[in-house]
């Protein structure tokens, strides 16, 4: 039998295997049971319940935590040296900003930028090419604001910037200005001519020097051309000449502009019209047309020359030469239009688009005849108005007058001046026709008034057009009539001034009219209206119609209360046409209403005085250059008003500036006679002082001229003084003091004049030094004339009797007055002929009182000059004139002075024993000088005294051991 393990009853199997079964199908129900309640769950509602907390959401973010704060402060500072706006942004950050997309964003920046550069002005310094260039950028921006901010920015820049600065980014904004100008959107236009505005207003010269490109593109706004040639050569050749000048032209017309036709055009021809004027200002000065030759202040024409004030006397001693410059340093006038080279390099300057008077000629046959369609456009437009053809409207007539104010800067525009003629006579030839038919077919043309009421539109579209066209209304009809006449004046030639008398006429009617109807008129209508007759007057050549136009003239001249600038328009224009044309124009020179308005002159200046010295100074032009030419109506009104104008006190020679003063002066030489109390008149403004020294001398030699007593024989004018008068004028000139101011000084009390004394027998009136030095240069004048008469012992005679009638009683006298005596008498006097005694006596207290006063004013360093002066005179008085210093001497009295005077007379007397041309005199004397000294040694006493008695002993000594022996002292006298 087999042993092993038992094995397990089948049916026991069976039933195990059943069990697991069943408990692996319930945990599977169980599983899917509890994964849908779980599924069900998560979509199923929480209900809430009332008094219970709401549970938290599983989504929930809880909040219980710190943080702390991370700290860049390096990273988030600003610098604070960069300037900013108050949106915090510097200038990189504005300019940047530029080139956004967004129109608000750029219309910001160039806000930011112009309020950044207001209130750091150096930020404009530095960034000047980047701020220009970007803001003329922007001027073809598509938004309207933007484009208007940019100009407000070009303005702004413009105020605060040079042109000198501003020149070497012009190429640049002048090419963004054209682009602007040639733009196919009609808004970009107009505020391209508003930039221009900005620059003809800061800098028309940077301007002027780019009229190449900018006079096509005037042309370009309101019209446009059609080639007569379709070759491209043709239109090449075309297209190089300013303004495209040799196609045909035709105005354009845009309905789609805010503005009417006529307005665009004028705004257009407005800022042509002042770019013109800026070429034409911009010129040099001798290159610039003349429009009018009473306008300018200098004659034209000519060279101009600056006088040189030459004397000879300080270049006597000197080894210097003097130098001599070629035409006397005025500019010669070449003779030749034959140029080497242009005076200036292409692109500086208007010689790059107007080089030639052939350019300025092309340029002028391409606008003209647009012009001419623009006036017949716009006289036409006012024809359903009004049944008078003349009267215009305020915008019509702007248009006009724009039109006649380019074709009056055409002619200008010449880059010499003698091709002005020339443009003229092509004018003339060309456009002669065409401007009679239609400027003079209407003329003169008067304001048609249009009072009407509008509604509410139409005075807002009203406003737009007004604000769109500048200059387009305030244009007076007189302004337009008048321009109208420069023009047409200008066509005429003075070879064919009777052909053109037909249409000149109404010209001459139309001036006539205004000039005499009483009408003060402005000075730029008056400068215009001179300008025509100026021109009218040279070209009629008739005695009839010159008379005519001058005297409407003359009624304007002589009406009250005129302007000054109105006074002096009118002055220079009748000054001009006497100076420059009465010579060469016979009509003008026999012309009686200049001879009147000639005659008037001199008494205009001494009712204008001192009010107006430039128009005192232009009518002394005048009355200078008629006396020079001998004009009978002008010498003797001279001669009538000549006292009240050489007046000590109120005449114009003392009033006037120093020039004019000169010319007054040198007016003497011309007056026909010299009276008394003219001549009395004439010393008064010598030894007053009003006038300077060398002009007094030079009136003394001028009056010393036109007497008999001159020596001259040939070339001067006719004896106009009578040698009674002559004398006294040069006593008088001589005195330095009227005989009213002599008078008074003798009632003078001891604070005017010093006291007299033994050294000092005269009250001598100490003058001041300027009227000292003032008279001792007319001393000098009087004494050289004095010297030039033939007899001098009669001229000496004549002296001594009018000394001793007039002076010698006087117990006061100026200082200056007894040196001139001294000065005079001791150049005149004739070792034949002996002073009488009165004289010597009278000589003698001058001398000694001047002495005495020399001593007392020792060591003033003010009077130095002054003092040699008395000095010099009294030692030639005693040196020249006989017994004159023996007088001196013997009325020096030892006894009748005091204490004080001892050492005044030793010093006198030390001084005279001094002078090397006294010692002979002194010697002739030696027994009257030792007894004043044995006098003075006895009477003074101590030792203060002892050094200038010592002095006087010692000079006493040297004195007479020097000239011991057989002196000849009689041969002395």
């Amino acid at each position: 039998m087999v042993v092993g393990r038992p094995r397990k009853p089948i049916n026991q199997s069976h039933d195990k295997l059943g069990a697991d079964v069943e408990t692996r199908l319930a945990h599977t129900d169980n599983w899917k049971m509890t994964k849908k309640r779980k599924r069900q769950d998560d979509f199923q509602k929480v209900k809430l319940k009332v008094g219970k907390k709401k549970p938290k959401p599983d989504n929930a973010t809880d909040v219980n935590f710190r943080t702390k704060g991370i700290r860049l402060p390096e990273q988030l500072k600003r610098d604070g040296s960069v300037p900013t706006t108050h949106r915090q942004l510097s200038i990189k950050d504005l300019l940047s900003q530029l080139h956004h997309y967004s129109g608000g964003v750029k219309q910001g920046a160039l806000a930011g930028l112009r309020e950044l550069l207001s209130l750091h002005p150096h930020l404009l310094e530095q960034h000047l090419s980047s701020v220009l260039s970007e803001a003329a950028a922007v001027l073809t921006d598509k938004d309207a604001a933007v484009r208007a901010a940019a100009v407000r920015l070009l303005r702004f820049a413009a105020q605060c910037v040079p042109a000198e600065r501003a020149a070497p980014f012009f190429p640049l904004l002048s090419a963004h200005l054209t682009c602007a100008m040639t733009h196919i959107v009609e808004g970009i236009q107009e505020d391209a001519l508003r930039a221009l505005d900005v620059l003809l207003e800061h800098y028309p010269a940077l301007l002027a020097a780019r009229c190449a490109v900018l006079l096509r593109n005037f042309l370009e706004l309101i019209s446009q051309r059609r080639l007569s040639s379709s070759s491209r050569a043709g239109r090449a050749a075309e297209e190089r000449k300013p303004g495209g000048a040799g196609g045909a032209w035709a105005l354009s017309v845009n309905p789609g502009r805010t503005v009417t036709g006529q307005q665009w055009r004028l705004t257009v021809l407005t800022r042509l019209g002042c770019f013109l004027q800026a070429v034409v200002d911009e010129r040099p000065s001798e290159e610039r047309g003349n429009p009018g030759g009473f306008l300018d202040g200098e004659e034209k024409g000519r060279g101009g020359v600056t006088p040189l004030e030459l004397t000879w006397a300080e270049h006597v001693l000197k080894k210097g030469g003097l130098q001599v410059f070629e035409n006397s340093g005025a500019q010669p006038m070449a003779i030749s239009s034959f140029r080497l080279r242009p005076e200036t390099e292409p692109g500086a300057g208007v010689a790059e688009g107007l080089l030639s008077a052939e350019t300025v000629r092309g340029f002028a046959s391409t606008l003209v005849p647009l012009l001419l369609e623009v006036w017949v456009e716009a006289s036409t437009s006012e024809q359903g108005k009004t049944d008078s053809a003349h009267l215009l409207g305020p915008e019509a007539m702007s248009l006009l007058y724009q039109v006649l104010t380019i074709l009056q800067l055409l002619r200008r525009l010449t880059p010499e001046r003698h091709h002005q003629d020339d443009l003229d006579a092509w004018f003339r030839s060309s456009y002669l026709n065409d401007f009679k038919h239609h400027f003079m077919k209407n003329f003169p043309y008067g304001l048609l008034d249009v009072s009407k009421h509008k509604k509410k539109g139409e005075m807002k579209r009203t406003k737009q057009q007004a604000a769109a066209t500048v200059g387009g209304a305030g244009v007076d009809p007189l302004a337009l009539n008048l321009t109208l006449c420069q023009v047409m004046v200008s066509l005429s030639a003075r070879s064919q001034g009777g052909q053109d008398a037909e249409w000149l006429g109404p010209i001459r009617g139309f001036v006539r009219e205004t000039l005499s109807s009483g009408v003060k008129l402005s000075s730029k209508h008056l400068a215009g209206l001179l300008e025509v007759v100026w021109k009218l007057v040279l070209t009629h050549k008739s005695r009839a119609v010159t008379e005519e136009l001058l005297q409407a003239v003359h009624m304007q001249y002589q009406q009250m209360n005129l302007t000054l600038p109105v006074r002096t328009l009118l002055l220079r224009f009748f000054s001009r046409l006497y100076l420059q044309e009465h010579q060469a124009q016979p009509h003008i020179a026999r012309s009686k209403v200049l001879s009147r308005w000639l005659a008037a002159l001199p008494l205009q200046l001494v009712q204008l005085g001192s009010r107006n010295p430039h128009l005192s100074a232009q009518l002394l032009q005048t009355v200078q250059a008629a006396a020079a030419w001998k004009n009978k109506d002008l010498l003797q009104s001279l001669q009538t008003h000549a006292c009240r104008l050489y007046d000590p006190q109120e005449g114009s020679v003392v009033l006037l500036p120093a020039e004019s003063q000169q010319r007054l002066v040198q007016l003497v030489y011309f007056l026909p006679l010299l009276p008394a109390d003219l001549l009395s008149c004439l010393s008064r403004c010598c030894t007053t002082g009003r006038i300077s020294a060398s002009l007094a001398a030079s009136l003394v030699r001028l009056v010393h001229i036109r007497s008999s007593l001159c020596g001259w024989s040939a070339g001067r004018q006719e004896v106009a003084v009578s040698d009674v008068d002559y004398f006294s004028f040069l006593f008088s000139t001589l005195a330095g003091f009227s005989s009213d101011k002599l008078a008074t000084l003798q009632q003078a009390g001891e604070d005017v004049a010093l006291p007299p004394s033994p050294l000092s027998p005269l009250s001598l009136y100490p003058t001041p030094l300027e009227q000292f030095n003032h008279h001792w240069v007319l001393v000098e004048e009087v004494c050289h004339c004095l010297e030039t008469v033939g007899s001098r012992s009669q001229c000496f005679d004549v002296l001594q009797n009018a000394i001793c009638k007039n002076l010698t009683g006087l117990q006061v006298v100026p200082d200056s007055m007894a040196a001139a005596l001294l000065r005079v008498v001791s150049r005149l006097l004739d070792l034949s002929f002996l002073p009488n005694e009165v004289l010597l006596r009278f000589l003698s207290d001058c001398c000694l009182s001047l002495l005495s006063l020399l001593e007392q004013e020792q060591g003033a360093p003010d009077h130095a000059e002054k003092s040699e002066a008395v000095r010099g005179a009294c030692l030639a008085a005693l040196s020249s004139v006989p017994r004159l210093l023996r007088l001196v001497l013997q009325s020096l009295r030892v006894a009748d002075l005091c204490e004080e005077e001892f050492s005044q007379l030793a010093q006198t007397l030390s001084f005279l024993l001094r002078q090397s041309q006294l010692r002979n005199h002194m010697l002739a004397n030696a027994a009257l000088l030792q007894h004043i000294i044995q006098d003075l040694t006895r009477y003074c006493q101590g030792e203060a005294q002892e050094q200038w008695l010592t002095d006087l002993l010692y000079c006493y000594s040297v004195t007479l051991s020097t000239h011991r022996g057989n002196l000849g002292l009689r041969d002395i006298y």
